[in-house]
């Protein structure tokens, strides 16, 4: 991948922990090319489906969309690039699992996208974008797989309980610009997940995420 600009390619890949302990290096993080990515990703998903998916109704095109731009998904498509190498962290985020957390390499991705976009063009990012979710954007039915992390802990929960999984707050801490927000997540009472991230919704995705592979794991 060329970029004619290798500053872009550089800030999408600095998580705010390496800023915050490398202050005199001058680096920005990618959160603002995230926020970017993020309108970039969910158009150029759009489009792809429209144009694949012929017939199929805006409910459907929906939901096949919301499990691909989702933490989970994106994640998903970042663990497969193996971004989180190459990603710059704090070395307290690094021993935390923050480089292999999927918030943060979802966020990555979506950063990634924004300097394509920047740099080469919308035709560009999209490319690389299509070859990287081909799979999921080809798939002709609505597996499990690509499933938001939350609407397949639902199905289970119901299944396993006929109640649907309880989702708590454990902490919100920060200003408001920049919350940071830890959800637990139970099912039948039993406590299966905890997850953090920047909002509600993305730390209750995280705790699902952590309870599905819970609730996948073997009984001894």
């Amino acid at each position: 991948m060329r970029f004619d600009d290798a500053s872009l390619l550089e800030e999408a890949l600095v998580h705010s922990s390496y800023v915050n302990e490398h202050p005199g290096e001058g680096l920005a993080s990618n959160e603002r090319l995230e926020f970017l990515g993020d309108a970039v990703v969910s158009l150029i998903i759009s489009r792809e489906l429209w144009l694949r998916h012929p017939t199929e109704s805006e409910g459907h095109l929906t939901t096949r969309r919301a499990a691909i731009v989702s933490t989970r998904g994106l994640a998903r498509v970042a663990d497969r690039l193996d971004l989180g190498a190459s990603l710059l962290v704090g070395q307290g985020a690094d021993r935390s699992g923050e480089r292999r957390r999927g918030s943060v390499l979802a966020a990555s991705l979506e950063a990634l996208v924004a300097a394509i976009y920047l740099d080469r063009g919308l035709d560009e990012a999209r490319r690389h974008l299509v070859g990287w979710v081909d799979a999921e954007l080809a798939d002709h039915a609505a597996t499990t797989a690509t499933k938001p992390a939350k609407s397949l802990l639902q199905e289970q929960a119901f299944a396993a309980t006929r109640r649907p999984p309880h989702y708590q707050v454990v902490s919100a801490m920060g200003p408001d610009h920049a919350k940071s927000y830890v959800v637990d997540v139970s099912v039948g009472g039993e406590l299966l997940g905890r997850g953090s991230g920047k909002t509600r919704r993305e730390a209750e995705t995280e705790a699902a995420e952590a309870a599905l592979k819970r609730m996948d794991e073997p009984v001894p």
